[in-house]
């Protein structure tokens, strides 16, 4: 792609989502969400392959159905109520179709179907994209509208992605498709604790968005598209395996690793909140995130390459990706933990 075209499209998926960060009229949310999702889709298409056409094609069917969803949500609630404004939403329909349709946005469970297909399409800077600065600017939406929707609602759906997320990935090979339930099962986990900690969503999302961009990097680093191909990195970068490894067990939410701790907080906070039941059935559903956590780390450190590999051998030429990037993110993806206690400090001012 040029690279004037592609820094227009860079300039406004930023422009879309500051704009609906900036907001306060549902609107004007609206176009900002509307701006992101245009920009987006020739980065999608630009391999101009079957499979990028269609994910193109069914990830605009999916987010023009949800922004619909919205307008008319945000239309309702001003006929009935004569409110525009995004804090006053109040109308019991209202609010639920909005919520029905920022989880149709994300990708959340029961409408999550479209997200691994989705992501199977793409390539990995793209799948990157979609599964970390596509994630910002709904949850804004979503963080200023929970205290209006019913909060048995919410649950709901946080403990059906956490079960999905792990149901789902459990039979995969590819690991776009792997990625994407584990996309799902952390967003649930980030709208069960929305209602009753906001700052704690915050925290996850931020976790979750270094951890994803680590895993993404390094599978593009290792050119890797499946548990298969996967096992020909140990080979290749030693080190990076290795820190693969600890990464896939940091999404995990193993301690001593930074993705323990969004895990450990939000289970606190819903046994705080009277919640022990929706806290024990959450921690039960991670338990399946990690099983295919652990299959990936099995086939990354501990697969000998398969000599029936269909995939053609890496020439070892001279490398010329720029790795910084992965390098500072992956510290972050694993070293975090330690600030736990300054975190919680912050939390509770």
């Amino acid at each position: 792609m040029n690279p004037y075209v592609l820094t227009i499209l860079l300039s406004s998926l930023g422009l879309g989502t500051v704009l609906t960060f900036a907001s306060s009229h549902w609107l004007l949310a609206w176009m900002g969400l509307e701006i992101n999702t245009l920009a987006i889709i020739p980065i999608m298409a630009q391999q101009h392959h079957p499979r990028a056409i269609e994910a193109t094609t069914k990830y605009f069917l999916t987010q023009a159905t949800a922004a619909a969803m919205i307008l008319f949500a945000s239309t309702t609630n001003a006929w009935l109520m004569g409110e525009w404004e995004i804090h006053q939403l109040s109308h019991p329909l209202a609010t639920t179709t909005v919520m029905l349709a920022l989880a149709l946005k994300l990708g959340l469970a029961p409408v999550h179907f479209w997200l691994p297909e989705v992501l199977q399409g793409l390539e990995l800077t793209t799948g990157l994209i979609l599964s970390t600065w596509q994630k910002l600017a709904p949850f804004a939406l979503m963080i200023q509208v929970a205290p209006t929707i019913n909060s048995s609602l919410l649950v709901a759906i946080g403990l059906l992605s956490t079960l999905v997320g792990g149901w789902g990935g459990l039979n995969q090979t590819q690991l776009r498709k792997i990625m994407a339930y584990s996309s799902i099962a952390h967003l649930g986990w980030m709208v069960l604790i929305l209602q009753f900690a906001p700052s704690l969503t915050l925290l996850s999302l931020s976790l979750y968005i270094i951890m994803t961009s680590s895993a993404f990097l390094t599978l593009k680093t290792n050119n890797a598209l499946t548990i298969n191909t996967l096992a020909t990195s140990w080979t290749k970068s030693p080190t990076l395996a290795a820190l693969a490894a600890l990464v896939l067990l940091s999404l995990g939410g193993l301690p001593p690793l930074s993705g323990f701790m969004p895990k450990w907080l939000i289970l606190q906070e819903l046994t705080k909140q009277g919640l022990p039941l929706s806290a024990t059935l959450a921690a039960m559903t991670a338990l399946l995130s990690l099983y295919f956590y652990l299959r990936l780390c099995y086939a990354l450190t501990l697969t000998i390459y398969p000599d029936t590999l269909t995939a053609t051998a890496p020439w070892r030429l001279n490398f010329t990706m720029i790795t910084l990037p992965l390098s500072i993110i992956t510290i972050l993806a694993l070293g975090l933990l330690p600030l736990t206690p300054a975190v919680t400090a912050m939390l509770a001012l």
